[in-house]
């Protein structure tokens, strides 16, 4: 009974956020004149090319500016247009401070996400992978976006990283032991396969449809070293072997080298982080076809805070994040030299608004990453990873018509990307000429 009173109040959340948002008008035959179009397909810019779509999907993509009949065109002649973007990397329920959250309810943090969902949306990413919150939230969530009650991105839900007792992701760090953990707490912290195993089939079971574990310590966190693996071997191909018997990818938040080496030689799917790859790291990524996922962002985030306003954080996380942050932008460009798949992540925690996802893609061409190989990124590249190649990350036929454009050249500036004009999810337009068109 509980449980049920949970979700009814998490449902009732999202609902009356909806009433709020107001539905968006259902979509129809569309041709999109595109000025400039960064395909996600080649890794080239075409000129004066016709988008056709036909309810959420793309049917044709053709040179010139032709019009079929009976549809309606929308003008984007004097802009570059390109596939959504997808983030690999969010927490989408994040805000506030830690003890907000500790305080907060599943609830609030409905609330908060709802919010955050519609930023990330207008900012152009219609497309996420959340990699760590509270199961029961994300699901109502994503069912609240794919029944178009509020707006936001396709989502892919982990629910609460797996790690051991006195891991990243034990929320009982650096607290009073004392205190009565919460469910998600007990189904995210493991100790042994058996309880492993159990973890994955307990968050598939409550909507996860992918894994995040953490097989190294980190830096956000109280107690732990992100140079040490947590997770053992045997935990980590419990997990993996678990997860991908069911369907599911597994991403391994990593710092540490035998932290990322072991979940590589387990069959993790992709590496978040990776501060302290090498080369050795790297051959056996390309072998196994293992995705790096560099999260810039959030590395650059935390560390402005740790060196100019230090009192804001517990003093081992921020010298952890001095120390992390100028390794971790190194080995991103090492990664990418080295032949190793990035995808665009941003481990966005909340320690600004949410919205600000294209600021990595700032972040992997300062690192070194060509502006086009950076945008591939977040499109070819993320698609690829989350297993959807033929529903997004390119614009060509069948994908969905989830398509951006933004007013000037982003291969010439990158921060363009963070100037979103145009966003259009499912055929449906949410924003235009700057401005949103629905909002939570």
């Amino acid at each position: 009974m509980k449980f049920r009173a949970r979700k009814i109040a998490l449902l009732a959340a999202t609902a009356f956020a909806a009433a709020l948002a107001g539905a968006p008008a259902a979509a129809k035959d569309v041709v999109i004149h595109a000025g400039k179009l960064i395909d996600g397909v080649a890794k080239t810019t075409r000129s004066q090319v016709s988008i056709i779509i036909k309810d959420d999907r793309i049917t044709g993509v053709q040179n010139g500016f032709v019009t079929p009949a009976g549809a309606e065109v929308i003008d984007l002649s004097g802009e570059t247009v390109l596939p959504g973007m997808t983030d690999v990397h969010d927490h989408v329920t994040g805000g506030g401070s830690r003890r907000d959250r500790l305080r907060g309810t599943p609830e609030q943090q409905a609330f908060q996400a709802t919010w955050n969902v519609n930023a990330i949306l207008l900012a152009g990413f219609t497309s996420v992978r959340d990699v760590g919150g509270n199961i029961e939230v994300l699901s109502a969530l994503k069912g609240a976006i794919n029944s178009n009650l509020i707006h936001g991105p396709r989502l892919w839900i982990s629910g609460p990283a797996i790690s051991p007792t006195g891991g990243h992701s034990d929320p009982s760090n650096g607290i009073d032991p004392r205190w009565e953990r919460t469910d998600d707490w007990k189904m995210s912290v493991i100790d042994g396969p058996v309880e492993a195993i159990h973890a994955v089939r307990e968050l598939r079971k409550r909507g996860a449809d992918q894994i995040k574990i953490h097989s190294s310590g980190g830096v956000g966190s109280v107690g732990d070293d992100p140079t040490l693996q947590l997770l053992r071997d045997d935990e980590l191909k419990a997990i993996i072997d678990t997860a991908h018997s069911l369907g599911m990818k597994v991403a391994s938040h990593a710092h540490g080298k035998a932290g990322i080496d072991a979940a590589v030689r387990a069959g993790v799917d992709s590496i978040e982080h990776g501060t302290y790859s090498d080369a050795e790291t790297y051959k056996l990524m390309k072998e196994r076809g293992t995705y790096m996922v560099p999260t810039l962002f959030a590395a650059n985030e935390i560390y402005e805070v740790a060196v100019k306003t230090p009192e804001l954080l517990p003093p081992t996380v921020a010298g952890k994040a001095i120390a992390v942050t100028p390794t971790m932008t190194g080995n991103a460009i090492n990664a990418y030299k080295a032949g190793v798949k990035i995808a665009l992540g941003t481990d966005q925690l909340g320690w600004r608004p949410h919205g600000q996802n294209a600021k990595e893609l700032e972040y992997l061409v300062k690192a070194g990453i060509p502006p086009m190989e950076a945008i591939y990124a977040g499109t070819h590249n993320a698609a690829e990873l989350l297993n959807q190649s033929e529903n997004i990350g390119s614009i060509q036929p069948g994908r969905y018509a989830d398509i951006i454009a933004v007013k000037g050249d982003p291969i010439a500036d990158i921060t363009e990307m963070q100037r979103v004009q145009f966003v259009m999810k499912g055929g449906v337009v949410y924003k235009a000429d700057g401005k949103p068109l629905y909002v939570n």
